[in-house]
């Protein structure tokens, strides 16, 4: 991938992690599902995350896997913040909750958490990518 083709995406995803993170915002103030709350908290993590490892030129596989992001991030000497790295439990947001029934699940969205999740993984990835550009 060229310098400039990794900034852009870089970018690019950093620019729809914020815009999800902003939708999560949005829903608190409304009477929407977790699992609708959840699936935005964790597409903004995982944008974020993404960011960083196209900011470094680092291939990742398509996944909403959260721990295997920080997986390749951390074998590739990137350290990733505990705030971060907690985002991994929004993992069954992404598309399990999306198609199941989330009443299994022994425990609601703490939302308020996951717009926090959402919030520190943009302000890390923020700090990267735009040292990058």
């Amino acid at each position: 991938m060229a310098s400039r083709d990794r900034r852009d995406l870089a970018q690019v995803l950093l620019r729809k992690a914020r815009g999800d993170e902003l939708t999560v915002r949005a829903l608190l103030r409304e009477e929407v599902p977790d699992e609708v709350v959840g699936f935005h908290a964790q597409q903004a993590v995982e944008k974020a995350l993404k960011a960083v490892l196209a900011a470094r030129g680092i291939d990742y596989a398509f996944s909403h896997d959260i721990a295997y992001l920080d997986d390749l991030l951390a074998s590739n000497g990137i350290e990733v913040p505990e705030a971060v790295r907690a985002a991994e439990e929004l993992r069954p947001w992404a598309a399990e909750f999306r198609y199941e029934d989330p009443a299994g699940c022994t425990a609601a969205l703490d939302r308020e958490r996951a717009r926090d999740q959402a919030g520190a993984a943009i302000g890390w990835a923020s700090g990267i990518v735009d040292a990058t550009a």
